[in-house]
């Protein structure tokens, strides 16, 4: 059984996945005050015991999904940093964008590119299984992903240098992360990147109109719920003809898998979802609004 988690931060974006292989990942970092800081990294702590491999990723370095990264690395000692190879810069430099760059150029780094494989986020040995995620852009070579870089490395904004990262349980469940890649870059990129078919799809810049996925893109990926992050409503896509949850109402968001089905949970006591199935599950994760089959 597999257990995705994504947290309520307010303006940002954080997950786990506890995997149903001896790995633990973390996607991206931010926390909104002391109290919320306690809650997701006892939490961190507790779902990630007993895992041998446990990995940060970082879609990229605005703060909103690096507030906190530097308490995270002083807590969990981060050994194995997953970011985009990049030379971003900042003129205003945060304690945790200072942290983000160390990380970065340090000796615990993996770059992420379009097809990459490493032990044991998508190999598997006699030591471990694999964790099932894929890494399905960026093409390092492709001029629009040249000029993101570029602008990143001239102290720009990082959103378009994020990288697609999926995640696929055997015979059950793909979910899908976009970080914040804005529409226009998706444009350019669409016909360059092998969009596979997902059940659950985190919308991208937060699920800000923005960063809406181009219909053609949609229609690829098929989702069979969209999640639609913590921005503030009036620059929401609502991602109308497509089920979806909403994280501003919502609040955490719990997907347990099991087999092809997703039980899903949130934190919100009044929060439903009809296009779910009702299996009458104990709400061992927050309240339980359904589940999903596969």
């Amino acid at each position: 059984m597999s257990i995705i988690k994504s947290f309520s931060v307010g303006n940002g974006d954080m997950f786990y996945i506890r995997h149903n292989s001896d790995n633990f990942t973390t996607i991206d970092c931010c926390y909104d005050c002391a109290l919320n800081r306690l809650r997701i990294f006892n939490e961190i702590f507790e779902s990630s015991k007993g895992k041998g491999i446990t990995r940060f990723i970082s879609t990229h370095p605005d703060e909103d999904h690096i507030k906190g990264l530097k308490e995270y690395n002083n807590r969990f000692r981060i050994t194995n940093f997953y970011c985009v190879q990049n030379e971003a810069t900042k003129d205003d430099e945060s304690d945790d964008f200072k942290e983000y760059c160390k990380l970065r150029d340090g000796k615990h780094h993996f770059y992420l590119y379009k097809g990459c494989s490493r032990k044991w986020m998508n190999e598997s040995d006699e030591t471990r299984g694999s964790a099932g995620l894929t890494c399905i852009w960026p093409d390092i070579s492709n001029d629009a992903y040249k000029e993101a870089l570029k602008t990143a490395k001239n102290g720009g904004s990082p959103n378009n240098i994020s990288p697609i990262i999926k995640y696929s349980i055997a015979d059950g469940a793909t979910f899908l992360w976009m970080g914040d890649l804005e529409t226009e870059f998706q444009e350019n990129i669409r016909n360059y990147v092998a969009w596979p078919k997902v059940d659950i799809l985190f919308a991208p810049h937060h699920g800000r109109d923005s960063g809406k996925i181009p219909e053609d893109v949609l229609r690829k990926l098929n989702p069979k719920i969209i999640v639609i992050g913590e921005a503030p409503c009036k620059d929401l896509n609502y991602y109308n003809n497509y089920n979806t949850i909403t994280q501003n109402s919502a609040g955490d968001i719990t997907f347990e898998c099991e087999n092809d089905k997703v039980h899903i949970y949130v934190s919100s006591d009044s929060y439903t979802a009809d296009y779910l199935d009702n299996e009458n599950l104990p709400d061992s994760y927050g309240n339980y609004i359904g589940t999903l089959t596969v």
